[in-house]
């Protein structure tokens, strides 16, 4: 194609179209949208989408127009917290859950073994039909233009009004030349910001194999007053899936029963799971294979400095693994299919930035790969990212009006993270034009909150990764009750339809008739006692409420549910035909204790919250203040007390000096 400027409703046509035809395609584009969104990956699908869906006129600009939604690094949805924020994502509208159901080829539910707050979906999908299924549903949505071209910079005005923005985003220049009229920029260009690719000596520019990196943006937002700074992800190898001994590993199956994401799969399961499942499987490195890497380490671009920019702590290389963790013999490598017909493997656990001899036959050492050719050698990209002390929690900019940044661009590394940051840009974006209320989810109604919330007071100096530790109300905020928590404002915002909102309502009213029935009602010894004494748990000498059998560990509702005193009961059949019902009614019953005590810290923490700050509060006014202090609550700018009282450094006493200043 080079560079040509096209609608993605015609990509299929333009694969065999002259230069004329594309010319002629070129003359198409409008000179005006409301929203323009940089970059067509996780975050740029949903920033585009929801403010498409809102009702605005959204022009999506991607370099390559055959790759939206495609999967850099592992080709999987979810996981341990990841899989919390798929399920928020799903239940505000979002489109990340029912693509992950559409093309996934292996669920599973990941810390089954342990508390349901940390219960965890995850799926590996096939990476083609992602894309394709991506494609598809930007597609289908009226008001977006796909683009294919590079932002080269942002034009703005000076700003006029009074609330500490220095400018307002007026348009955008492009590569191919064209200047683009909109009233707000959303910027979701994952790592291609003046991206460098490492793999030992070598050093090229670009953002995935094969692909450029984006230019001129970073220096025109610099030029703006934005700090920048850099980051390092990085990839594994592929690969060829044929010449892997897989006997020699073990195999890691998908759940029988698998759980889907998306509301929209959950309510009519007939064709789910909508692609054959496939089985996983997992190796180990050893002592030969550190050594060999050892070899590399002198051409590292990690260990001679050459990369600057710092990496994920929790998502390391193997050479920082046997770097920092030199005391283990080994570590897991999970062998995980990329698509379902392909013949790549994607190499879970080996991400490296060696040299290519060094990767193959370092994987040669480990079981099962004895024979293995690498398809695509690992490498590290090296990228510019904003800290994030410079966007507010709508993700907006505090120095130009109408600029927002969501992904990688704010430091934060997965698929999950950059989807959830570009479904709020898209929506506040939306609603600011919109003359609407901001949309800001709190710590204690998403894991959304949680992670924007790091964002802002905690300034991440590497990329940020969400975990259920990072959550103080996880037990409240827990996957299978997100749509419980959020579809209702999701509907609100007019992403999810009514009919998905009615079906909401009655699954609230049949949990709630559950744990009605199970405080009402008893159960003889007669009746329960065999099933008790063969799980291990006291007998009952008399009638006893069946809410308090319950709570013993040792009984679950489906046993309780199934005994023969429950035949005829017809509220009693009917919820057994739901699972997600009784997994609620059984969680809400065992944990009822904790729950309502960690109901009772987020009314409390909602108040600190419900405190706002001017947004041009003068904090220089306050001379008690610590000028460790001052300094961070005029970076940051907190929106609300509760915010000023975590940022780090922020004491006690100067929150009770903020309070005497805005009360008077």
């Amino acid at each position: 194609m080079g560079a040509v400027l096209f609608h993605v409703k015609q990509i299929l046509h333009l694969r065999n179209k002259t230069n004329t035809e594309s010319a002629y395609l070129n003359s198409k584009v409008q000179k005006y949208y409301d929203i323009i969104v940089i970059g067509a990956g996780h975050a740029g699908i949903e920033a585009s989408s929801s403010a498409a869906r809102m009702g605005l006129n959204v022009a999506l600009i991607t370099m390559d127009i055959h790759a939206i939604g495609r999967m850099s690094c592992n080709p999987a949805i979810g996981g341990t917290a990841k899989g919390h924020l798929v399920k928020e994502i799903d239940a505000l509208g979002g489109a990340m859950g029912f693509l992950a159901d559409k093309t996934g080829i292996q669920f599973k539910m990941l810390n089954k073994s342990k508390g349901p707050a940390v219960w965890s979906p995850r799926c590996q999908s096939d990476k083609d039909l992602y894309s394709i299924a991506a494609s598809e549903y930007i597609n289908s949505i009226p008001n977006i233009s796909v683009l294919q071209d590079m932002v080269k910079s942002i034009e703005v005005d000076e700003y006029a009004g009074n609330e500490g923005y220095k400018y307002l985003v007026k348009s955008i220049k492009t590569d191919l030349g064209y200047e683009i009229g909109c009233k707000s920029v959303i910027i979701t260009s994952g790592t291609f910001l003046n991206a460098v690719m490492h793999t030992g000596n070598s050093k090229i520019d670009g953002g995935r194999i094969d692909e450029k990196s984006a230019t001129g943006l970073s220096e025109c937002l610099h030029n703006f007053g934005f700090e920048t700074g850099r980051l390092k992800t990085g990839t594994p190898p592929r690969l060829d899936l044929s010449t892997i001994d897989f006997s020699k590993t073990e195999i890691q199956p998908g759940d029988i029963n698998p759980v889907p994401f998306s509301h929209k799969t959950g309510w009519d399961k007939t064709t789910f799971p909508n692609q054959r499942q496939i089985d996983c499987y997992l190796t180990h490195t050893n002592e030969e294979t550190h050594t060999l890497l050892r070899t590399g380490f002198e051409d590292s671009p990690m260990f001679t400095g050459r990369i600057k920019g710092i990496g994920p702590r929790y998502c390391p290389s193997i050479e920082d693994k046997i770097s920092r963790f030199s005391e283990k013999p080994r570590h897991q490598i999970f062998l995980e299919p990329e698509t379902l017909n392909g013949n790549t493997i994607y190499m879970n656990g080996f991400s490296t930035s060696l040299a290519y001899d060094i990767q193959q036959r370092a994987a040669r050492t480990i079981p099962g790969l004895e024979n293995v050719v690498l398809v695509k050698q690992g490498y590290a990209v090296e990228y510019d990212f904003f800290p994030t002390y410079q966007i507010f929690p709508t993700l907006e900019t505090k120095i130009v009006s109408g600029l927002y940044n969501a992904g990688q661009v704010n430091g934060t590394s997965g698929y999950e993270e950059a989807a959830a940051q570009g479904l709020i840009a898209g929506i506040n974006s939306a609603n600011k034009l919109l003359k609407k209320e901001l949309f800001i989810l709190k710590r204690g109604e998403a894991y959304i909150g949680v992670l924007i919330d790091d964002l802002i007071i905690k300034v991440p100096e590497e990329p940020y990764r969400m975990f259920t530790s990072s959550a103080e109300y996880r037990l409240t905020l827990r996957q299978d009750n997100a749509d419980l928590r959020l579809m209702e404002m999701g509907n609100k915002l007019g992403l999810v339809e009514n009919k998905y909102l009615d079906l909401l309502r009655h699954k609230h009213l049949s949990i709630q008739g559950g744990i009605k029935f199970l405080y009402a009602n008893t159960i003889r010894p007669g009746n329960i006692n065999e099933m008790l004494t063969k799980n291990r748990s006291s007998p009952i000498g008399q009638n006893e409420f069946l809410a308090n059998l319950l709570r013993r560990n040792e009984v679950n509702i489906k046993e309780l549910f199934a005994l023969e005193a429950f035949k005829e009961n017809n509220l009693v059949q009917e919820l057994m035909r739901d699972e997600e019902v009784l997994n609620q009614i059984e969680i809400e019953i065992k944990y009822e204790g904790y729950i309502k005590r960690q109901n009772e810290q987020v009314e409390q923490f909602n108040r600190t919250e419900d405190l706002k700050i001017p947004v041009d509060f003068d904090y220089d006014r306050i001379k008690s203040i610590s000028s460790e202090a001052l300094d961070k609550l005029k970076k940051i700018k907190p929106v609300s007390i509760g915010q000023a009282g975590r940022i780090a450094g922020v004491r006690p006493s100067d929150i009770s000096a903020i309070l005497i200043f805005m009360r008077g």
